[in-house]
């Protein structure tokens, strides 16, 4: 085994991903898209690459962007929880509702008791609301708070 070359290392979806992530956590949204991207490019099967994408292009209000690459995540991974409950995000800030209830409702049915799920339930709640449906509203944010939602 040798060590790589840092030549080589910029030629691995592993050093595009690191990158982007460390422009990401300086609030460099569009280099750290840049990076994911070459990630994707070397890789276009690297879910993580796409995950932060999606995160990154959400956190900049481009919800339809992060959206397609959100579905990218679901075509390879569609049992990860967190991607169905960021995608509900997106969808909701796009005023798609119904749309987003089901991607929480996807995030909730996969992983119910994964971290954010009481996240997951409040903003279905807030879907539901946006739809005038109260009642299913209320009994989303009742189950929020049963699993220790507290805003």
């Amino acid at each position: 085994m040798r060590l790589m070359t840092s030549a080589e290392c910029q030629q691995t979806a592993e050093y595009w991903l690191n990158r982007g992530a460390a422009l990401y956590n300086e609030s460099k949204y569009d280099e750290a898209i840049k990076a994911y991207d070459e990630a994707i490019k070397l890789d276009p099967d690297f879910a993580d690459a796409w995950y932060k994408k999606g995160v990154a292009l959400k956190n900049q209000g481009k919800y339809a962007k992060a959206i397609t690459a959100y579905d990218e995540v679901i075509r390879l991974n569609p049992k990860d929880a967190y991607v169905w409950h960021n995608k509900g995000y997106a969808l909701y800030a796009m005023g798609k509702y119904d749309e987003a209830i089901k991607a929480y409702d996807e995030a909730i049915r996969l992983a119910p008791y994964y971290a954010a799920v009481a996240v997951t339930w409040n903003n279905k709640g807030v879907a539901l609301k946006a739809l005038g449906r109260t009642g299913e509203a209320d009994a989303a944010y009742a189950k929020a708070k049963e699993l220790g939602y507290t805003r």
